[in-house]
């Protein structure tokens, strides 16, 4: 049983041969989930050629063929070498029972890689990963500024490019919540400012400035502050430009749980403002008037009731994907009404 720490990831995606034959890889950044699992197949399939060593299931394609795991993991390569079967799970379909004889008799040469969200402590999916000989369980979550900071580095010096403090600052408060969008999001910045040397805000504000990142945060600001009318226009143009419902229920977690903290400074004596400069990662200046508002509109017994309302949203969000628009709508407008009424 392997659940592995963030600081041994790296050693342990780069030895192919210390892979375990089931890896579960799981969490809230959907980004980083699809690019560990990737990270691993490649180095489990270095030197392979046979164009069917790697396979990929969707849970939701199965159907009830649940048989087809173990077959295609238990398939012996055409050119000899070890295979990967990519597993996606999604929706609430209950895969455990498919992958249990797994369990039992691992697979000798194929590494089946299991791509969930967000599984919470003692999920049986993930209990059995964490507990089982032969398996190994790795937690995606959202990057940490010292995360983001390695691959802002990493991304922009691919194209020499450096990158002064206030554009640095402003890319901190921006990105995070899904690692394939934050790549995309400096993708296009690398490309805007290639040849210029240094990476300055205008810069960032000139590439990101209509980007979801920014978009959702407008919407829940507007929801944190009571602004219905932002929220509507906010939330419409979200949906309709394709930005998933549960990114959006995540980011709106990330920030009620950011207010608790900083009401319990305010509640100490700060000022609204003052905690809202000092805050890490630091908050995009556009944003900290509306920050610093919503820190003084909630009070803490509010906040919780708050988180309780967006953790059932995203816990109904996940079993009803078909729903999920309008359950997030739902949330945001509770939440906007709540704070609405305080500012009477």
């Amino acid at each position: 049983m392997v659940a592995l720490k963030p600081a041994a990831l790296g050693r342990y995606i780069a030895d192919a041969g210390a892979v375990h034959p089931l890896v579960l890889v799981f969490g809230t950044d959907p980004g980083l989930v699809a690019e560990r699992a990737a990270a691993i197949a490649k180095g489990v399939l270095a030197g392979n050629d046979d164009p069917f060593a790697l396979v990929r299931l969707d849970a939701a394609e199965l159907g009830g063929d649940s048989s087809r795991v173990v077959d295609e993991a238990r398939t012996i390569s055409m050119f000899g070498g070890r295979r990967v079967v990519r597993l996606r799970l999604n929706g609430n379909r209950n895969m455990l029972p498919a992958l249990e004889p797994l369990f039992d008799d691992p697979p000798v040469d194929c590494i089946v890689i299991v791509e969930a969200g967000d599984l919470k402590r003692g999920t049986a999916l993930r209990n059995r990963f964490e507990r089982a000989e032969g398996a190994a369980a790795i937690a995606c979550y959202p990057d940490s500024e010292r995360d983001l900071e390695r691959l802002i580095e990493s991304e922009l010096s691919a194209d020499s490019l450096s990158i002064d403090h206030d554009a640095r600052t402003a890319l901190l408060a921006l990105l995070g919540a899904d690692r394939g969008a934050s790549r995309a999001e400096l993708a296009k910045l690398r490309l805007y400012a290639r040849g210029a040397g240094t990476v300055t805000l205008d810069h960032v504000t000139a590439v990101i400035g209509d980007a979801s990142a920014i978009a959702v945060d407008e919407v829940v600001d507007a929801a944190a502050t009571g602004r219905h009318d932002v929220l509507d226009n906010g939330l419409g143009r979200l949906l309709r430009a394709g930005v998933s419902a549960q990114m959006i229920l995540t980011l709106l977690l990330r920030h009620f749980q950011l207010l608790d903290r900083a009401r319990a400074e305010f509640d100490g004596g700060r000022s609204a403002a003052d905690i809202v400069r000092h805050l890490k990662p630091p908050v995009f200046f556009r944003r900290q008037a509306a920050v610093a508002t919503a820190i003084e509109l909630w009070p803490r017994a509010a906040l919780e009731r708050g988180l309780s309302l967006i953790e059932t949203a995203q816990v109904e969000a996940r079993l009803r994907a078909d729903l999920a628009a309008t359950i997030t709508g739902d949330v945001l407008h509770r939440l906007a009404a709540a704070a609405r009424r305080r500012q009477r």
